[in-house]
């Protein structure tokens, strides 16, 4: 008799122990998850901005197949980190307004603005204008709120030890405002706005020269005074010569275009000088940075690790080539077309080996997270 109940389905624990088995895998991944959320980068967004002008860039040199794949990893990824941030605002507003209101963080917003502009952009260059405007104007909105918003921040609650200039951070407003420029002069119809339009975008420029002038000099001021440390050189600071491209970028995209009346006619050799100069000043910082790159991870030892900050390497590299491309081809050199194909690979190369950093990071913790959910 008790051999016959040892063999009833009802005494075997096994369904019952694989079932509470899932249930904490289930629960670890939520604890995890949760907690990603809670500690969520502001900088997020700068894997779509990455990810975007490389898929550009090699959409412009003739490779649609290769762009189209990076595309429909933005269009994934843009409304997941979407989520993710409306996330940590309703369930984590406490750390999300810490972020807004800090110094050192609130800049770091800008990537929503220059995400939303480039993935714009990839889809005005496949004909899908009215969506490209669409994001043009959710950029544009985000912007103003943000723009004023962040130079509050370091109006009122900045000090002596707050913000460091040095880092780069600060130059994510200036690459937000001239991606407004650079979809608003491809999306907005300018045709049927009017001057609005075409004063609005030219201001916006404007303005991105005057921020990145003020900055230029502060970082001067704090590279040539004080000790430079290896702490102070991120990947971030690659966004100082990404500023400047974007910047020479939108410049030679204005330059090219109609400008709808008179008065910003007569003033598109300013803009042609101007924009020259900007690629200049990119291309002089790309040697340097490649030295200051050296010097902390070769010399002084400091290991690689992965952050969201180091897609302001592969934005820079490639916002540089599609400005080379452009700048190329309004001057009529063709010698810098084969430069910008160069410097297209490089980016894309870039862009897979963070990747996989992405990946290996992830990998570790979510088993970490499972490890101390079950300890």
């Amino acid at each position: 008799m008790g051999e016959i109940e040892s063999r009833l389905p009802s005494q075997n624990p096994r369904p019952f122990q694989r079932s509470r088995g899932w249930l904490a895998v289930a629960g670890s991944l939520s604890a995890w998850l949760r907690h990603e959320v809670a500690a969520l980068d502001p900088a997020c967004f700068a894997l779509v901005m990455a990810t975007g002008i490389v898929s550009n860039s090699l959409f412009l040199e003739g490779y649609p197949v290769a762009s189209n794949v990076l595309l429909a990893l933005n269009l994934g990824a843009y409304p997941w980190l979407c989520l993710l941030t409306g996330w940590r605002a309703a369930r984590f507003g406490r750390a999300l307004r810490g972020d807004l209101f800090n110094p050192r963080m609130v800049f770091s917003f800008f990537t929503f603005v220059a995400a939303t502009d480039v993935l714009g952009l990839a889809l005005d260059l496949r004909g899908f204008t009215t969506f490209a405007l669409s994001l043009w104007s959710l950029a544009i909105i985000a912007w103003f709120a943000l723009i004023y918003l962040g130079f509050g921040v370091l109006l009122l609650r900045n000090n002596q030890d707050g913000a460091d200039v040095a880092n780069g951070a600060w130059l994510n407003g200036i690459v937000g405002t001239q991606s407004l420029v650079l979809l608003g002069s491809h999306a907005v119809p300018a045709e049927s706005l009017g001057p609005s339009a075409a004063m609005l975008i030219y201001a916006l420029w404007m303005l991105g020269l005057a921020l990145y002038g003020v900055y230029a000099v502060l970082l001067s001021h704090r590279a040539f005074f004080f000790d430079l440390k290896a702490a102070d050189v991120t990947p971030i600071l690659w966004v100082v010569m990404g500023a400047a491209a974007i910047s020479a970028n939108a410049g030679a995209t204005l330059a090219a275009g109609n400008s709808y009346l008179p008065f910003l006619h007569s003033i598109q050799p300013f803009v042609g000088g101007v924009t020259l100069a900007l690629w200049g000043w990119a291309t002089w910082w790309i040697p340097l940075l490649l030295l200051l790159g050296i010097w902390k991870h070769l010399i002084l030892r400091t290991p690689i690790t992965y952050t969201p900050v180091l897609w302001s390497i592969v934005f820079p590299l490639g916002m540089y080539a599609v400005t080379s491309l452009r700048v190329s081809r309004l001057a009529g050199v063709p010698s810098l077309e084969t430069w910008a194909w160069t410097i297209t690979w490089i980016a894309l190369a870039a862009w897979a080996a963070t990747w996989a950093a992405l990946g290996v990071a992830s990998l570790r913790s979510l088993r970490a997270g499972v490890a101390l959910a079950e300890s």
